[in-house]
């Protein structure tokens, strides 16, 4: 622990992967997310999918509506600013991107590999076929995020990340050397000595769960499916590489939450949704898991510089303290038609809470 920082102000972060959901979702989860960050990127993996401009401007004028009804005050509501994804799919076209690179309101392009996670049916199925798309996000310096798995059934589940690396990885950057990518939630030191070893035009989100958290957590003493997501938790040895990376002070990684609620009776079923609902309490998540290796003064880069760095935003100027005293996670949210929202680490006591 930092005994020496009690108390730490730092611009007002951004979260640059987050999963919003639609409809009744957004009375829950936007005013999380606008309580803390000013920029969030909403994925585009909703039923339909977010295909095109048309459908961006739709989605981010639903978010809007939940954000001016919120009981959240009148600052926090001017800051939220939702940047839009389009979901890459086999049909995507140049004209897309160019009509997104052009439309103020789209920050980049998302790339599901078919049957990857939640609701990536409609996924890209052959890499190979998507040239065009990806000279346009080139030409246009629009930047494509990527979930970086294989999906073949053959390939355990452990592995595919590596293997995305391997197999996937390697042959779009050869091919569009100057293409923007941002490997989503990464999980393995695998990933984190790939984005190393690239040039600036790659860079990395990680994600409060895999900087905190590990396969034992999951499955130690019985499944724990409030820490199930996809890509899955992975070993300790890359935890902390994550951990290392993260901390470092290296401006290719930055905070991306991959928040994703579910509702509650649906992580704790038999068949049980991937993701981990952590928007509401991610900064102090966060701040713990930086502490936890006496590197709470390398806060303030991954949560709120590096990310507008390398999309080429301005860091914001507002400001958010947080306090080095506990606090205690609640053990679930309402969520709609009735049902609930178990956040990670739901009922658990955390040592660092926003000021205020």
């Amino acid at each position: 622990m930092t005994d020496s920082i009690r108390e730490l102000t730092i611009l007002q972060p951004d979260d640059w992967h987050i999963h919003l959901r639609d409809d009744k979702a957004l009375a829950t989860t936007v005013p999380h997310a606008a309580e803390s960050f000013n920029r969030v990127i909403c994925m585009p993996n909703l039923v339909p999918p977010v295909k095109n401009v048309d459908d961006a401007q739709a989605y981010r004028a639903r978010i809007m509506q939940h954000l001016e009804i919120s009981n959240l005050s009148a600052e926090r509501k001017a800051s939220f600013d939702p940047r839009m994804t389009l979901y890459l799919t086999d049909h995507t076209t140049a004209q897309d991107i160019e009509l997104a690179a052009k439309s103020g309101i789209v920050q980049a392009v998302k790339l599901y590999p078919a049957g990857a996670t939640t609701n990536s049916a409609d996924g890209v199925t052959d890499i190979n076929a998507c040239v065009n798309v990806f000279e346009a996000l080139e030409k246009y310096n629009l930047p494509l995020l990527l979930h970086g798995e294989v999906t073949h059934d053959h390939v355990d589940i452990f592995d595919r990340e590596k293997r995305f690396l391997d197999e996937v990885m390697v042959q779009i950057i050869a091919k569009f050397p100057t293409m923007k990518i941002v490997m989503e939630h990464i999980t393995t030191s695998d990933a984190a000595d790939f984005v190393l070893s690239q040039g600036n035009q790659i860079a990395a989100t990680i994600t409060p769960q895999h900087l905190m958290f590990n396969r034992n957590h999951l499955l130690l003493g019985g499944i724990k499916p409030h820490f199930y997501c996809l890509p899955i938790l992975k070993r300790e040895s890359h935890q902390k590489v994550l951990l290392d990376v993260a901390t470092s002070g290296n401006p290719k990684f930055f905070l991306g939450t991959d928040s994703a609620p579910h509702a509650t009776d649906k992580k704790e079923a038999a068949c049980g949704c991937a993701g981990c609902y952590s928007a509401a309490t991610a900064l102090p998540l966060y701040a713990t898991a930086f502490d936890s290796v006496g590197k709470i003064d390398r806060l303030e880069g991954f949560t709120s510089r590096f990310g507008a760095q390398f999309y080429g935003l301005p860091v914001n100027e507002s400001t958010v303290t947080l306090v080095n005293a506990p606090m205690q996670i609640p053990t679930n949210y309402p969520y709609f038609d009735g049902s609930s929202l178990t956040p990670l680490m739901a009922g658990e006591t955390l040592p660092w809470s926003i000021k205020g």
